[in-house]
C-alpha cells in the first residue's frame, strides 16, 4: 500500500493532503496536484522529520541495513526544490505542525529501513479492514502566517463500526448465540384493542427472568468474550436493568461479576442483584462516583467494565427482539418502542424490522421531563440530560444518550418520535394492571402512553405491536404510582367540606354518598386545631368511582347541599 502510494506521488497524480498513522505509518490521499511538493513533503515526514540539514545516514544505526533509496531521493526532491526556487518567485511549501499525541512503542522516530516499511504495509491493510486506524491531528501553516489555518474540512479521526452495516444476518446470528437462554416472550393480542381502535399486540419483554429486555443484548456480549477475559471477570456501575442483566448471565455463564452501585441505593435493589451472584458493593452518592470507581477497578484488576454501548453484540442481541415480533405477528402496520436515552434497542429492532420489510412503522416514544433523543437526533450528536440521569421513576428513559453510531441508525431507521407527559405513563400503567394484568415500569408503559394520549391517530384501525420492556418497580413506587394513576383518572376521588359538629348531619353525608352508590375508602373528621366555627367540623372523605362521569356527578350532588365543598 505504501510502497503504490509513493509511486502515484512521483507520478504527480496526488495532493499534499496526509495523514500520520499512530504506530504504523502513512496514509495518503488526496486529488490531482504538483508531485513534487508531495513527494517534499512525503521526504521530510518519512525520511527527516527533523532540519532539512541533517546527515541522511544518522538516522540509521551500524547494524540496520541503509536503503540508498531514502537520502538520494530526498537530496535530490531538496535540490531541485531550491533551484525552482532560484528560478521563480514560486511561493514557499507550508510547514507542516503536528499535535502530537504520545507514541507507544513508535518506530516513526526514525527513519525505517525496507523490512520495517513492508511490516507497516501489513499493519496498515490489516487496520484498514477491521477500522482501527488512528490518525495523527494535522495542520498546514504559511509561512508568515502567525496562527495555524485549519482546514474547513475536518481531521481524519478514529474510524469505528457503522452500524449502518449491520445485516440481518448479524441479527440471527445473535438470536442462535442467546437461544435457550433468553425467553421467546410473548407477543399477545391486547383486551384494549377494542378500546383504542386499533389491533393491539403486546410483547412482554417484562416476562424475561430479570424483567427486562436488556437480557438479549447482555448476553449476547457476554457469550462473545474471550474465554481468557470470561476467566478475569467483568464489572458494571449502577442500578439499573443492565447491571440487574449482566449480574444474571455472568452468573449463569461462571464469569466473575462485580457490580458497583451508590450507597443510596434502595436495599431491595442490592439484595436482588447478590442473589442473582453478583458480589455487590456500594461505593460514593452518585451513579458517576460509583461508574469512576468501578473504573479503577476494572484497571487495576484487568476486569472488563461494561456499560451500555453501540456495540455490534449489543445491538444486535436487542435486535432480536424485532426479529421475534416480525414472527409473532403477521402482516404488522407498526412497532411502537421506549425511546429513552440509551437507544440500542430502537436501533437494533428497527435495523431487524426495516430489513425484513420496509412498510413497517417504527415510532419511538420518549418522556417529555426527558427528551434526550429527540434533542440529541436535532444537534447531531449525543446529548446529556440537564437533570442527569437516574430518576426514581424513569431510571433508563433519563440516562444519557447513546453513542453516535447508533444515534445515527435510529435517525435514518426510525420513523418517527413522539413525547408523553408522566401523567400519560401512569395511566398507561393502570390500563395494563387493568386489562392485562401486567404491572411494568415507565419504560415498560411508555410505548402505550402514546397511545392512550391519543398521539398516534394514524394507527387506528391499523395491526400494532407496543413493546413492554421492563417491569422492575419497587413495591413503595408501584403503590405511589398506582395511587397517583387513580386520581388521574377519576377513580379516586378526595374532597373537603363543614358540617355541624354531630351524628345527624354526618349521617345525611353518608346518604348522600350512599345514593350515588360510590364507595368510601377513608374519611376523618377534625374540629381541633381550627380556628374558627366553633360548632363545626371539617370531614374530608376519599371515595372511589368507576369513571369520571360518575365523579363529576358526584361533584355535583354534594354542591348542591354542601357550598362549602372543597374538591380536591
Amino acid at each position: 500500500m505504501l510502497q503504490e502510494s509513493l509511486g502515484a506521488c512521483a507520478g504527480g497524480q496526488l495532493a499534499p493532503r496526509y495523514a500520520l498513522t499512530k504506530d504504523r505509518g502513512l496514509v495518503l490521499s488526496g486529488k490531482e496536484g504538483e508531485a513534487r511538493r508531495t513527494m517534499n513533503f512525503v521526504a521530510r515526514l518519512l525520511y527527516l522529520k527533523e532540519p532539512l540539514n541533517r546527515s541522511p545516514r544518522a538516522h540509521f544505526g551500524g547494524e540496520e541495513e541503509y536503503d540508498l533509496f531514502w537520502p538520494s531521493y530526498a537530496e535530490e526532491m531538496i535540490s531541485k526544490r531550491n533551484d525552482d526556487k532560484e528560478k521563480s518567485e514560486a511561493p514557499i511549501l507550508p510547514e507542516c505542525i503536528y499535535e502530537e499525541e504520545p507514541l507507544e512503542n513508535s518506530s516513526l522516530s526514525s527513519c525505517q529501513s525496507p523490512d520495517q516499511l513492508e511490516q507497516l504495509n501489513d499493519y496498515l491493510e490489516e487496520d484498514d479492514i477491521e477500522g482501527n486506524i488512528k490518525t495523527w491531528k494535522l495542520m498546514v501553516l504559511e509561512h508568515g502566517d502567525e496562527h495555524p489555518i485549519i482546514p474547513s474540512t475536518p481531521p481524519l479521526c478514529i474510524q469505528t463500526t457503522n452500524f449502518q452495516l449491520i445485516e440481518l444476518e448479524d441479527i440471527k446470528k445473535a438470536a442462535s448465540q442467546i437461544e435457550g437462554s433468553v425467553q421467546v416472550t410473548p407477543c399477545m393480542h391486547s383486551r384494549l384493542s377494542k378500546k383504542y381502535g386499533m389491533e393491539l399486540f403486546l410483547k412482554k419483554e417484562f416476562l424475561q427472568y430479570t424483567g427486562s429486555v436488556k437480557e438479549r443484548g447482555v448476553l449476547n456480549i457476554l457469550t462473545s468474550l474471550k474465554q481468557i477475559q470470561q476467566k478475569k471477570g467483568v464489572i458494571v456501575a449502577s442500578d439499573s436493568n443492565f447491571s440487574m442483566a449482566v449480574a444474571f448471565h455472568a452468573t449463569e455463564l461462571q464469569i466473575p461479576v462485580f457490580v458497583i452501585m451508590p450507597s443510596n441505593t434502595s436495599v431491595a435493589s442490592v439484595k436482588m442483584c447478590r442473589d442473582y451472584g453478583a458480589v455487590v458493593i456500594t461505593f460514593g452518592g452518585s451513579a458517576k462516583d460509583s461508574r469512576t470507581h468501578a473504573q479503577q477497578l476494572a484497571k487495576k484488576n484487568d476486569y472488563l467494565f461494561l456499560e451500555e454501548e453501540d456495540s455490534l453484540e449489543y445491538v444486535s442481541g436487542l435486535g432480536t427482539m424485532g426479529l421475534e415480533i416480525f414472527r409473532q405477528v403477521p402482516s404488522l402496520d407498526a412497532v411502537v418502542f421506549p425511546a429513552g436515552g440509551p437507544c440500542a434497542l430502537l436501533a437494533g429492532s428497527a435495523a431487524a424490522l426495516k430489513q425484513l420489510s420496509s412498510q413497517i412503522s417504527v415510532i419511538g416514544v420518549q418522556p417529555e421531563s426527558f427528551p434526550i433523543l429527540k434533542h440529541s437526533l436535532k444537534v447531531g450528536h449525543p446529548v446529556e440530560s440537564q437533570a442527569g440521569g437516574g430518576h426514581l421513576f424513569y431510571k433508563d428513559l433519563s440516562e444519557p444518550c447513546s453513542r453516535k453510531n447508533t444515534l445515527q441508525l435510529v435517525g435514518q431507521l426510525v420513523d418517527k418520535i413522539v413525547t408523553v407527559t408522566e401523567e400519560d405513563i401512569l395511566i398507561a400503567m393502570l390500563r395494563l394492571l387493568e386489562y392485562e394484568r401486567a404491572t411494568v415500569d415507565a419504560e415498560g408503559a411508555i410505548g402505550l402512553a402514546a397511545i392512550v394520549a391519543g398521539k398516534l391517530p394514524e394507527l387506528k384501525g391499523k395491526r400494532v405491536s407496543v413493546v413492554l420492556c421492563s417491569g422492575n418497580l419497587s413495591l413503595p413506587l408501584l403503590q405511589q404510582c398506582i395511587q397517583r394513576a387513580l386520581t388521574l383518572d377519576s377513580q379516586t376521588c378526595k374532597f373537603s367540606l363543614w358540617i355541624p359538629d354531630n351524628a345527624r348531619d354526618m349521617a345525611k353525608l353518608l346518604e348522600v354518598l350512599d345514593r350515588e352508590v360510590v364507595r368510601v375508602l377513608d374519611i376523618q373528621k377534625e374540629h381541633g386545631f381550627m380556628t374558627s366555627k366553633l360548632f363545626m367540623t371539617k370531614v374530608t372523605c376519599v371515595t372511589e368511582t368507576r369513571d369520571k362521569q360518575q365523579a363529576t356527578q358526584l361533584r355535583n350532588a354534594l354542591l348542591e347541599r354542601y357550598p362549602s365543598l372543597e374538591w380536591m
